[in-house]
């Protein structure tokens, strides 16, 4: 693990072998424009650009003869140049562990007879959320879930090893620079000027800045590889500069109240983590002000819960104060410490740890709330025509309306959604069908030999018709004019494989066959105990199916081992349900561009090959239970669909039909994409779709595929500025195109995707 391969490091840090240090910046590539220039200066570089409103800002970089960097000023003009740091040095340490592929992935491969080899491991272990690389608990300390962690054994025959894991396997590092030429390149309106190299435990790299024509964010990050295997890690950035007497930090806490910290009490060395409402605080020293925040998706990796558990830190060392953002070692104290899964870092990839500057002449409250416009204040933007949805919250709406024994509970997780803008709220109640595997299987006894399935044993889960009827009576008292509470169910073990998610578009009474209930009901009660039988009753019922976190968790090796099945064809099994984080890598340039997006292509082509219709996306939550203060905006994407009013009277099938529509769209939610237009041009199609967003946009692109092979077309938007919008078009050639999807990504990895159409060929 402490070995570093600097061969697939070398290329970024520079081309060939290292050089001497260069103090003054190169600016071949750089040719300066309306609104941003730049000059090399002795020692590093002085660029000037146009930020929000025509701001006049200014950056000073330079480098010592040590090859230690330094921002020596970011500056607002307001008749002369007012600081708002200088003399701050760029800050970054690492944490890096071993990622293990857990139970919960390998039991359903092993259901379906895959080997649980090497090669079953090279393909899915990246994709862990039941992981935590810096837990070292010992057996037997875990409080829940016991059967979906890694094996406690190890997989023998492949390289992952047992629990617990050994203080060897995590190291933590600060970043080291070393010499490198600094280089200065322009791409559209985004200035990006590559200072210093860095070399920080099992990572090679170097330190960039990025400003960013009509906006005032620049942008500070290392992007480095590594040549280890299977690494996981987490990083911390930020500022450390000279003590200020006028200095303080502003931020909201979790409740909403503001809070100040003025560096006045006893010096630490030590880090102090910092709640931030939003993930975002202001640095000020009397004249102006800079905000600091990460990327607000990305820097997420998947959890059961959105508990804020300080995503800032601040450092009062006396002659020195400092500030940036973090990441915790571990979970929440009231969650399973086994779930912390980090970042992944495939070996050869270029990791970009990020951290986000606003510098403004405002006080430090007013920076927040200006910085907080790239997320539209954590709230979801409201389009003329669309309804915001989001769907799988494992609220267990029914369970815990039974346990208090009324439906006229307010919960806190119906409270926080709503505040985000959010107008149908999807809440699953766990239900089961029929024996399951046990929890905690065994590993396979030989490399290449699957493991004899272990003996059936019944799920213990909560009278089923009991749960429904609560779960809708509960989502009716929840719901208001403009916000509906729709309880739906995830079934596991499904007899179509994996976790299936039923959505209903009214309430259905149902249970698994030979099971009885003390529900007094009346009506039609359904017993299913079969995969024909799941699939007639949602027919009747004007229901739909879709997959969970498919490729992973419980739906590991799903849908690719049903995808020629039946029932699968068939369009009421919808599609799957998309979120980022089981398994995020922090080289995505798309949330989620390993697992998602691939597999979403995939089930366009294997649609188009069996004649059906194409399988649609919506987004899921995975979170479990929710409050105020939680961060939810962070932790999740959400769906606009095409909707004038939403349900009030416990009809959704409204809904149902609009999630069938092709104006439908998955969003972070600072990327808005529409109106996707198909436009034959002689031998190309003319692929159109109206975008807007908040931060800087870094590409749109249209996937298009023949029924057997993936092609992609992208165009770089970096000419546009921040906060705008624009019609693109993109032309593709006609004859590999049965099928297309329209997506627009921003420099912070957010997105929108729309639905795959076919293209009529």
């Amino acid at each position: 693990m402490r070995s570093i391969s600097l061969c697939l490091c070398a290329g970024l840090l520079v081309s060939g072998a290292v050089p001497a240090y260069a103090a003054s910046c190169d600016l071949t590539d750089f040719a300066p424009t309306e609104g941003l220039s730049a000059k090399a200066t002795a020692d590093g570089i002085d660029v000037e650009w146009e930020g929000d409103d025509h701001q006049k800002l200014r950056l000073v970089l330079s480098v010592d003869n040590t090859g230690k960097p330094k921002i020596d000023s970011l500056s607002l003009w307001n008749g002369g140049w007012v600081q708002a740091v200088e003399n701050a040095e760029p800050e970054f340490f690492v944490t890096t562990g071993l990622r293990r592929m857990s139970n919960q992935q390998i039991q359903p491969l092993r259901d379906l007879g895959v080997p649980i080899d090497q090669a079953a491991l090279d393909t899915y272990r990246w994709d862990s959320f039941w992981d935590a690389p810096l837990d070292l608990g010992k057996k037997g300390k875990r409080r829940a879930f016991a059967g979906n962690p890694p094996p406690a054994a190890g997989i023998p025959g492949t390289d992952q090893p047992g629990l617990p894991r050994s203080p060897s396997e995590v190291e933590t590092a600060k970043a080291r620079y070393v010499p490198m030429a600094c280089k200065a390149t322009r791409d559209g309106r985004q200035l990006a000027i590559d200072l210093v190299g860095v070399q920080m435990a099992h990572f090679a790299g170097k330190l960039r800045f990025t400003v960013y024509h009509g906006t005032n964010l620049v942008r500070q990050e290392v992007l480095a590889r590594t040549g280890n295997r299977w690494l996981a890690y987490k990083f911390s950035a930020g500022l450390v500069l000279p003590r200020n007497a006028d200095a303080q930090v502003d931020w909201r806490d979790t409740g909403g109240m503001w809070q100040t910290d003025r560096f006045g009490g006893t010096g630490n060395a030590n880090d102090m983590p910092l709640a931030a409402r939003n993930r975002t605080a202001a640095f000020s020293n009397g004249k102006a002000s800079l905000a600091f925040f990460p990327e607000p998706h990305k820097f997420f990796w998947a959890r059961e819960i959105a508990i804020n558990v300080g995503y800032q830190w601040l450092r009062n060392s006396g002659e020195t104060l400092g500030f940036g953002i973090r990441q915790h070692d571990k979970e929440d104290d009231s969650e399973d410490p086994a779930n912390w899964a980090l970042y992944s870092a495939r070996p050869g990839t270029v990791q970009r740890m990020a951290l986000f500057l606003y510098p403004s002449l405002l006080t430090g409250k007013e920076t927040v709330q200006a910085a907080l416009a790239f997320t539209h204040n954590d709230t979801y933007k409201p389009l003329p025509g669309f309804k915001v949805l989001n769907h799988h919250y494992h609220t267990d709406l029914g369970e815990r309306a039974m346990a208090t024994g009324s439906d006229n509970l307010r919960l806190p997780d119906v409270v926080a959604l709503k505040a985000t803008g959010i107008n149908i709220v999807s809440m699953v109640d766990s239900l089961a069908m029929g024996p399951a595997p046990a929890p905690q299987p065994t590993v396979s006894p030989a490399p290449g030999v699957a493991a004899p399935a272990p003996a059936p044993v019944a799920w213990r889960m909560p009278d089923q018709l009991s749960v429904i009827v609560a779960a809708y009576d509960a989502a009716a008292a929840q719901s208001d004019s403009d916000f509906a509470v729709w309880p739906n169910q995830e079934i596991y073990g499904s007899p179509f494989g994996g976790h299936t998610d039923v959505l209903f578009s009214h309430k259905v009474l149902w249970r698994y066959k030979g099971t009885t209930s003390t529900a007094k009901v009346s009506g039609k009660v359904y017993e299913v105990g079969s995969a024909p039988d799941l699939l007639a009753m949602a027919k009747a019922e004007n229901a739909i199916f879709s997959m969970p976190h498919p490729r992973t968790k419980g739906s590991t090796g799903f849908p690719d081992a049903i995808a020629s099945r039946e029932y699968f064809l068939d369009p009421i099994f919808s599609g799957t349900g998309m979120r980022w984080g089981m398994g995020l890598d922090g080289s995505e340039q798309r949330l989620c561009e390993f697992r998602c997006w691939p597999l979403l292509d995939d089930m366009s082509n294997w649609m188009v090959r069996a004649g059906a219709p194409l399988k649609r996306l919506i987004s899921i939550s995975e979170v479990r239970h929710l409050a105020p203060g939680d961060d939810i905006y962070g932790s999740q994407p959400v769906t606009y669909i095409k909707l004038d009013r939403v349900p009030t009277d416990g009809n959704f099938a409204p809904v149902i039909n609009a999630l069938q529509n092709k104006e439908v769209f998955w969003t972070t939610g600072e990327v808005l994409a529409r109106n996707l237009t198909i436009t034959p041009q002689g031998k190309n199609l003319k692929i159109g779709a109206d975008v807007e967003w908040t931060f800087p946009l870094a590409f749109v692109e249209v996937h298009y595929g023949n029924g057997k092979v993936t092609f992609t077309k992208q165009v770089k938007a970096t000419s546009f500025p921040a906060n705008s919008s624009h019609s693109f078009e993109i032309v593709i050639p006609a004859k590999d195109a049965r099928w297309v999807r329209f997506s627009a990504w921003d420099i912070a990895s957010n997105g929108a995707v729309i639905q795959p159409l076919k293209t009529g060929r």
